[in-house]
């Protein structure tokens, strides 16, 4: 079975996280080898606390994740120290694709990632994928409201090393839901349109990463890899919506 690393804290919520990333995986036929960077305290409501581990014991557990049977890609989610952020952007293996999902704030609220250093990841990404308010804060912008706004955010991020960034469209507005894929050396972005459904659900940034780093470990190119993923993400947000 494909196997992927999904690096992130726990949610005894069950609703985002190492939890969403496994069941998002196993959705899709590859196996989950889960590396904790912290244990959070939250509902679906508040985070209450967190409580990040070490350095050290980060990079043991991403050690043996890295063993037999190898991965095939890495997906990087909430990482909760400057000192993990070191760690991981030391350790990480340059054959296989990560995809860092840029966990700022949790959907019930409250900061997660040490945000100020998460730009040593970038050089280390395969893909980027912040939503719309993530995209400001990581480049001390407003909130893009145009394509052209989120096309000056995307080349700032590119600038930093990152080789393609997806900013999602899910914070947006209108009747379609867009996300755009931005490439070096690409004039123009990449679109990946779905219906904007009223549903208010948490996780979906975990899945969309998760599902890409999927298909990016089974040998998918990137593109349509974030195509796929646009649909897996879809249809399961549709299965709240028609419930």
């Amino acid at each position: 079975m494909t196997s992927i690393i999904a690096i992130g804290g726990t949610d005894p919520s069950g609703g985002a996280g190492l939890t969403r990333d496994a069941a998002m995986a196993q959705s899709l036929g590859c196996r989950v080898k889960p590396v904790v960077t912290a244990v959070t305290v939250q509902t679906d409501t508040e985070v209450r606390a967190l409580h990040p581990v070490s350095a050290s014991v980060l990079l043991a557990q991403l050690d043996a994740a890295l063993a037999a049977p190898r991965p095939a890609a890495i997906k990087v989610g909430m990482v909760a120290t400057e000192a993990q952020f070191a760690a991981l952007a030391g350790s990480l293996p340059e054959d296989l694709p990560v995809v860092l999902d840029p966990v700022l704030r949790a959907s019930s609220g409250g900061a997660l990632s040490a945000e100020g250093a998460l730009h040593r990841m970038l050089t280390k990404a395969t893909l980027l994928t912040p939503n719309l308010p993530e995209c400001a804060r990581l480049t001390a912008r407003a909130e893009a409201t145009t394509e052209a706004e989120i096309g000056v955010q995307a080349s700032i991020l590119l600038d930093r090393g990152t080789r393609a960034v997806l900013i999602k469209g899910g914070h947006g507005q209108g009747a379609q839901s867009t996300d755009l894929l931005f490439l070096t050396g690409q004039p123009a972005p990449l679109r990946f349109t779905a219906p904007r459904l009223n549903v208010t659900v948490r996780g979906t940034g975990c899945s969309l990463a998760t599902a890409i780093a999927c298909e990016l470990a089974r040998g998918a190119d990137l593109a349509p890899s974030c195509a796929r993923a646009k649909v897996t993400v879809t249809t399961w947000l549709q299965s709240f919506a028609s419930a």
